[in-house]
């Protein structure tokens, strides 16, 4: 049989634990729950979106706000892209931004964030849904962004030539209104310049490279190639430096994923680049706007920049590409 005192000292310990247990679940409960602010961009891991991060995370330092940062490890996997948005709405976020990765599938996840009461800032390329309404863009200047690869066009053809335009894709509007702005550049201001093909891009790094070999194949006097898209980018470079073509036949890039490796692909002209720094900074600060009932614009457009050999190593570009990831990184959990 066991003691009085002990069974009076064993059922105190229990006491004392059960007490401790119910005060740190009172304590648990009783705690804010952090706001949090879900960024979703095309995937991960490339120098195009992560500067969105660092962007974001400049935005809430300070603010009691979090960031929460996931994306599909493809930029074609829509679906996964879908998945995290529904989950970001289950999970009640105070706002997202999201860089579509397909315009029409996004379409309905989309309204139901807004149907939610989410803000939802789209950064990138634009979605066939009216802004207002909890609903804002912040998109680069596509129609700059073809006007400038006319220009710089003018100036490696000497007003004359001919050119390849690789990557177009009517799932993304932004490409779309780049390609229609620079073909309308050269035809009022250099009909000596002639696009002589126009091809499909699409984020399938070898199909790209082949549509480039056949194109160099298909015209052997080209004179420039003008990749819209970033796989573009790298599979033009990559078929130049297979066959082995003169250096005379330059690419004017868009958006690339990784630095600008100019002294490796000397047939790199320039890239023009989106500021998804900006971008993501300033997706979250009218996000934090919204919250605090203050206006909020429906759309920014914003500058792309034109990188050069001899510009790669400007403030701004470094700037631009940033990944300060001691900025840190916040994932879901009971307390968020």
């Amino acid at each position: 049989m066991v003691p009085p005192d002990r069974c009076f000292g064993s059922t105190k310990i229990a006491y004392f634990v059960v007490t401790a247990i119910s005060s740190l679940w009172v304590v648990a409960c009783s705690a804010p729950r952090r706001t949090v602010i879900a960024v979703i961009p095309q995937t991960d891991g490339t120098m195009l979106w992560q500067p969105a991060h660092v962007g974001a995370e400049t935005a809430v330092r300070g603010s009691g706000l979090s960031i929460y940062w996931n994306a599909p490890a493809r930029e074609d996997d829509v679906e996964a892209q879908i998945d995290l948005v529904e989950r970001a709405i289950d999970r009640r976020v105070a706002g997202l931004v999201l860089v579509p990765d397909q315009a029409l599938s996004l379409i309905s996840p989309v309204r139901r964030s807004l149907a939610h009461g989410i803000q939802v800032v789209i950064i990138g390329s634009p979605l066939p849904i009216p802004a207002g309404n909890n609903l804002s863009y912040i998109l680069n200047d596509d129609v700059a962004a073809g006007h400038m690869a006319a220009q710089r066009l003018d100036v490696l053809l000497h007003g004359r030539g001919t050119v390849a335009v690789l990557g177009i894709d009517p799932d993304f509007m932004g490409i779309m209104i780049r390609e229609r702005s620079f073909e309308e550049y050269l035809a009022q201001h250099d009909p000596g310049i002639h696009v002589v093909d126009r091809e499909m891009g699409s984020f399938n790094f070898p199909q790209q490279q082949q549509i480039a070999q056949t194109t160099l194949r298909s015209h052997r006097d080209l004179g420039a190639i003008v990749a819209l898209m970033s796989p573009s980018v790298d599979g033009a470079l990559a078929a130049l430096a297979s066959m082995h073509v003169r250096q005379s036949v330059k690419v004017i890039g868009f958006d690339v994923s990784g630095w600008p490796l100019f002294d490796r692909n000397l047939n790199l002209d320039c890239v023009i680049q989106e500021n998804t720094r900006l971008m993501g900074q300033k997706a979250v600060e009218i996000i934090e706007a919204a919250r605090q009932h203050r206006p909020v614009p429906t759309q920014v457009i914003l500058p792309p920049v034109m990188i050069t050999r001899r510009s790669s190593d400007a403030a701004e570009v470094r700037w631009m590409f940033s990944q300060d990831w001691t900025l840190g990184r916040s994932k879901w959990s009971a307390q968020q």
